[in-house]
């Protein structure tokens, strides 16, 4: 298929500084699993902090792996991309917040600070942090995904000031460390989802606005001829924008989403792409597929649960707290936790996980599992975890 590239000018060379930051995870995550070894990462807040976590399916475990280095002190970082290349985690831009507790037991008060360029590298195999090369143009709520060994990214926001995504996106090439510019989408976008899929990176959904050239008739009177106007309306919104690797070119996909409301989250596994909900409803009681020649989304075979609590041995009052998927082979791993009661006025939250075996023979085999992990006693959770990344997974060389 041959390596990503495009018909741009590169960015102008600048390198990694190289430096290195210990993990609170010593000897990094060497832990065997029947196809090598496979961890699950996600990041989440327990009070003021970020966290890095990690799910190890093989050994059915979960842990904080450490805070994220560089963030300051009563401040969180949101909104912004975690994605695995090779043995490596990559956390991406973001939105630079700063927490202070609320009047209410366990709320607080977020008050934005600054958007973030800055690219954060966990090595797992070492269990290292590492600073890289920043975004060229700082953004959070934007599309992430690996594509040929690479990391793409494209729209988000890049100001506090105003709801306004970009067309602008970039590439990360680890051989070089460094950002290369690639050319604009055709429409603004932020709160949209990366995937890549038959070897292309897809952008898909968000809130997203085409520029149109006004004419001086019709709706456009209002405006000078020949100025920009900027439009949003479900055609956009339901879109995709694809880009083409090789051809180093984007193409238009309308209706690939076909909801009014940005998308959750998006995987491929063997060669299909799934999603469980959107940024409204993360789950919607089932799982869907997306058939690229129908162009539709379709109810998987089996897949339906009303409530993915149902699968576990929790109390009728326990509430979702947080839910976010990885595909590990025909798998699809769901990450979630749940506020239930501990004692008269308190809770806790517990994190169970949840898989659905994509490639189950119905009717045959129990498509849907669930585990509770196993936690060191220092990580047993209070009802303060809140999910600010959708997750990743990494398959580590035997």
């Amino acid at each position: 298929m041959g390596s990503l590239h495009c018909d741009v000018a590169a960015s102008p060379s600048f390198s990694s500084t190289g430096s290195s930051i210990a993990s609170s995870s010593v000897g990094g995550d060497n832990v065997a699993g029947r196809d090598g070894s496979v961890r699950i990462y996600a990041c989440f807040a327990h009070g003021s902090n970020n966290s890095l976590e990690c799910y190890e399916p093989g050994a059915n475990t979960w842990r904080r792996v450490g805070a994220l280095p560089g963030i300051p002190e009563g401040h969180i970082l949101k909104g912004f991309a975690v994605v695995a290349l090779g043995e490596s985690v990559y956390v991406i831009g973001g939105r630079l917040c700063k927490r202070e507790r609320g009047t209410a037991a366990g709320a607080f008060h977020d008050t934005d600070v600054s958007v973030r360029a800055d690219v954060l590298r966990y090595d797992v195999r070492r269990g290292e942090w590492q600073h890289c090369a920043p975004l060229l143009l700082p953004r959070f709520d934007f599309a992430c995904a690996p594509c040929r060994g690479r990391i793409c990214v494209a729209g988000g926001q890049c100001s506090l000031a105003g709801a306004r995504g970009t067309a602008a996106a970039e590439v990360y090439d680890e051989e070089k460390g460094q950002w290369l510019a690639l050319p604009d989408m055709s429409t603004l976008r932020y709160k949209c989802v990366g995937v890549t899929w038959q070897g292309s990176f897809h952008v898909v959904g968000g809130f997203a606005e085409s520029t149109l050239t006004a004419s001086g008739s019709g709706a456009a009177l209002l405006t000078t001829p020949g100025a920009t106007v900027l439009q949003s309306s479900a055609l956009e919104r339901s879109s995709a924008e694809v880009f083409h690797c090789s051809r180093g070119v984007w193409e238009i996909l309308p209706g690939m989403w076909q909801l009014d409301v940005p998308p959750n989250q998006i995987v491929a596994v063997a060669n299909r792409l799934f999603s469980s909900g959107d940024c409204l409803n993360c789950w919607k009681g089932h799982v869907e597929v997306y058939d690229g020649e129908l162009n539709i989304w379709s109810i998987w075979d089996h897949s339906a649960v009303p409530d993915l609590s149902l699968l576990a041995s929790l109390p009728s009052s326990a509430q979702r707290l947080y839910l976010t998927m990885a595909a590990v082979g025909t798998q699809l791993y769901f990450l979630a936790g749940y506020q239930v009661p501990s004692g008269e006025d308190s809770f806790k939250t517990v994190s169970l996980v949840h898989s659905f075996d994509t490639s189950a023979a119905p009717g045959l085999v129990p498509a849907w599992s669930s585990f509770q992990p196993t936690m060191e006693p220092d990580d047993v959770e209070d009802g303060s975890k809140e999910l600010f990344s959708q997750c990743c997974s990494v398959q580590l060389s035997s």
